[in-house]
């Protein structure tokens, strides 16, 4: 089953969450629901499923998927009614073709492994745990809060202090904290963890100021497991013509972690685990565009398609105005 959020006609507060159907094209919109974080708090407080849930409130009426497409309606399919409470993350050096790209970005002029390949071997080794037993710290790195977070089909927005803005095709963890602290899958999505991989060349020690953009999921929300073998395509559009296209995976069966161990290391701080908080984890990738020497600019188009997940991720870019902080003191 996937899920949807959107807002119902011109009232933008108006949150509403949808199943799919499997013709794309018909969402059968749940009754008595007010988006995705209602539903999913409502089945942590009966002890029950997402889909038992759904299935006990049944749906109010279907709509035309492509027109609430057009209309500009869709909204990430997990969010926080107050975007504070929403907390974006991921992890890196996870996949096991994310070496080489991260190695040559940071590269040395002798034969010494980098830290990124030091850490990547770190993850072979002991990324996937046996049941029970505690695996290898990921490498982890902080996007921001809710108010960080674009809409699929809106706008990436790339600042005028940016060096570069690149996508980066993944899959994120979404998870409510229930109200004893407990952290709750909620489900998968697919995402474009937008980065400045220029700024992040230039010294690794400036990875995390790399991280500090925007980023987007969705539109799709996917309830279960994630698939162990994920299969996409991540492509940039320019002038409405494609400009650069590659695959990528995700999925255990290409990965040097496993899901268990990247969510073990962000839940097990205290912090992490406060009650009716959201949470938004990127699994990291393997496949940027950068890579390529591919140079992104305004107006291009970010598309992001993956088998199981419905229809793709879109975002176009658009250069911010420059904006320079003002400080005063008290």
């Amino acid at each position: 089953m996937r899920l949807v959020q959107f807002y119902q006609g011109d009232d933008s507060s108006a949150w509403r969450v949808a199943v799919v159907a499997a013709d794309q094209e018909k969402l059968q919109v749940v009754a008595d629901c007010r988006g995705t974080y209602d539903l999913a708090m409502t089945a942590v407080r009966a002890g029950k499923s997402l889909t038992e849930v759904i299935a006990e409130k049944g749906f109010a009426e279907d709509l035309s998927y492509p027109d609430v497409l057009a209309e500009g309606r869709l909204l990430a399919p997990l969010t926080h009614p107050d975007p504070a409470h929403m907390l974006l993350t991921g992890t890196g050096l996870t996949h096991l073709g994310s070496a080489s790209t991260r190695s040559a970005m940071h590269a040395k002029a002798d034969d010494q492994l980098t830290d990124s390949m030091k850490m990547f071997k770190w993850g072979v080794e002991g990324g996937k745990p046996a049941p029970g037993e505690i695996g290898v710290e990921p490498e982890w790195f902080y996007k921001g809060d809710g108010s960080w977070l674009v809409a699929p089909g809106q706008a990436l927005s790339l600042p005028a202090y940016a060096h570069d803005g690149g996508e980066e095709p993944e899959i994120v963890g979404l998870y409510i904290i229930g109200d004893d602290g407990t952290p709750f899958r909620v489900g998968f999505a697919i995402a474009n963890e937008y980065s400045d991989h220029a700024l992040e060349r230039q010294n690794y020690l400036w990875l995390a100021h790399s991280k500090l953009r925007q980023s987007s999921f969705g539109p799709e929300l996917l309830i279960g497991d994630l698939p162990a073998d994920v299969q996409g395509t991540s492509r940039i559009l320019r002038d409405g013509a494609v400009l650069w296209e590659k695959d990528f995976v995700s999925g255990e069966q290409n990965m040097s972690h496993s899901i268990a161990n990247l969510e073990y290391h962000h839940f097990k701080y205290p912090g992490f685990k406060r009650p009716g908080d959201v949470h938004v984890h990127f699994f990291g990738t393997a496949t940027l565009s950068f890579a390529d020497q591919v140079k992104t600019q305004p107006g291009d188009v970010f598309e992001i398609a993956a088998d199981g997940f419905g229809r793709p991720l879109r975002n176009p870019l658009v250069a911010a105005e420059s904006c320079k902080p003002e400080i005063k003191a008290l």
